[in-house]
């Protein structure tokens, strides 16, 4: 890789040559168009022009995956050829300018009448252009001190009813949360400033019970007060929550937009804990869209502290693999040196003519390990660049052993709603089998065999397991 290119990599449908859309894609978002325009000099086309790097065929399909009027006004037919491109970027076209980048990895490229599907896979960034934005000010082992948390997940839990209980109610349920030896708990997308529990009431009320117990038990949990809204009112309902002495604020990330959680990171120095909601309408769809690799790439240069990746054997649609990867890509360093490919393996206008040695995108997505990446002898994430994961979804005891085996580390959320507060013993009950289940698969028992002696755990396995 270029130390002044990024790189992005799409999957693409055609009925076209991949290669001739490859040019296509990169004219359209750098200095052009497929073809050389007036003015566009040699001298500009060197300095601006996008590059593809490479062109990798794969198998064609029957049936386009995406409805385009261009192609059916031309009366263009299949076969639908699908290819992973990879396109380099001059940094000098961009600078430090998150929505740019992002309108330039993605943009118009949707829109491409060439195209019946294209979705945007990984953006990988030179290590002197990453620290051009901004990195987590707490990240894992900020987070880690903020809770005292020295070893293990943070368990966590989030305000249920979603909306509804009163800013004094919601205060009591914390109460009863914190006393159940919760690390963590958060405010709902839905719940940020309603009419029943404004924010100017809520936080009060919540922290009121949270530095009661942090006096009791010299505990202090973590709250994620959903401050969503528009960008001033999130400064200002910032400042309440550090007066009142809280540590972290939620944003739900597609709503709020990449300018304002900057704007939010720059103000506050409060973890910034970071929702994905909306993730799946840009994602579910194999041949549109992003890829969570390519999406937590562009929220971490905005400087969030945490990312949801869903949970295993969880209520959603997601696939446990992307939910193994983005966790994994979360704690993997963002910036990345790697040498670009030499001169004489490239074709012409960049098609790469062959195998490159350096690895692709999904090569190093698959291929990469956390444990090596991200975590100290200690056993704990210190890469100032790691954001943790939160983990969630339909979440409890039972899906603790998958996700130690597909992540291999205990630096991430674990939060489960319904796992804790419907435990048949309680909430307490509820915390006390998650960590048991955590405990059991670090000191690599079977949840069965643990809960032979912890009736916490044989508790939660015998109740949920049922209902899966």
């Amino acid at each position: 890789m270029h130390a002044d290119r990024i790189e992005a990599t799409y999957l693409i449908e055609t009925p076209l040559a991949p290669a001739k859309v490859a040019e296509v894609m990169a004219g359209e978002q750098s200095c052009g168009t497929f073809t050389r325009v007036h003015g566009e000099t040699d001298d500009l086309r060197a300095r601006a022009r996008a590059v593809v790097e490479r062109v990798e065929e794969l198998e064609a399909a029957e049936t386009p995956a995406l409805p385009n009027s261009w192609l059916e006004r031309q009366r263009t037919s299949g076969p639908w050829r699908r290819a992973r491109i990879t396109i380099s970027f001059p940094t000098a076209n961009i600078g430090a300018n998150l929505p740019t980048l992002a309108a330039t990895v993605a943009g118009n490229l949707y829109d491409l009448g060439e195209v019946t599907g294209l979705r945007l896979e990984s953006v990988r960034l030179p290590q002197a252009y990453r620290a051009r934005f901004d990195l987590p000010r707490h990240g894992v082992a900020g987070t880690r001190r903020l809770t005292g948390v020295a070893d293990g997940p943070l368990v966590g839990s989030i305000i249920k009813p979603n909306v509804g209980l009163s800013a004094e109610e919601t205060g009591e349920l914390v109460g009863t949360l914190c006393a159940a030896g919760l690390d963590f708990i958060k405010d709902d997308e839905i719940c940020a400033d309603p009419a029943h529990a404004p924010l100017a009431q809520r936080i009060p009320a919540v922290m009121d019970r949270v530095r009661r117990h942090q006096d009791r038990t010299g505990k202090h949990v973590m709250v994620a007060f959903n401050i969503t809204d528009e960008t001033d009112a999130m400064r200002r309902h910032a400042d309440l929550v550090e007066r009142e002495g809280g540590s972290c604020i939620m944003v739900s990330l597609n709503w709020c937009g990449h300018s304002a959680v900057q704007t939010l990171r720059r103000h506050s120095g409060l973890a910034l804990h970071g929702h994905r909601n909306g993730f799946g309408a840009l994602s579910r769809h194999p041949l549109l869209g992003i890829g969570f690799d390519a999406y937590q790439a562009l929220w971490r240069l905005a400087g969030v502290d945490h990312m949801h990746v869903h949970g295993l054997n969880g209520k959603f649609a997601q696939p446990d693999a992307e939910v193994i990867d983005g966790a994994r890509a979360c704690l993997a360093p963002l910036g990345c040196d790697l040498p670009p490919l030499p001169p004489g393996e490239r074709g012409m206008h960049g098609v790469g003519s062959g195998e490159p040695d350096t690895p692709t995108p999904a090569d190093i997505s698959t291929q990469r390990d956390p444990l090596t990446l991200t975590l100290s002898p200690g056993g704990r994430g210190d890469m100032s660049d790691a954001v943790m994961p939160a983990f969630s979804s339909g979440q409890w005891a039972g899906t603790v052993p998958v996700t130690w085996e597909a992540v291999g580390t205990a630096d991430l959320l674990f939060m489960s709603g319904g796992g804790i507060m419907a435990h048949p013993d309680g909430p307490a009950a509820g915390v006390r089998s998650i960590r048991q289940a955590w405990d059991a698969v670090r000191a690599g028992r079977s949840l069965d065999d643990a809960a032979r002696e912890l009736p916490e755990l044989r508790r939660s396995l015998d109740f949920f397991g049922r209902k899966g």
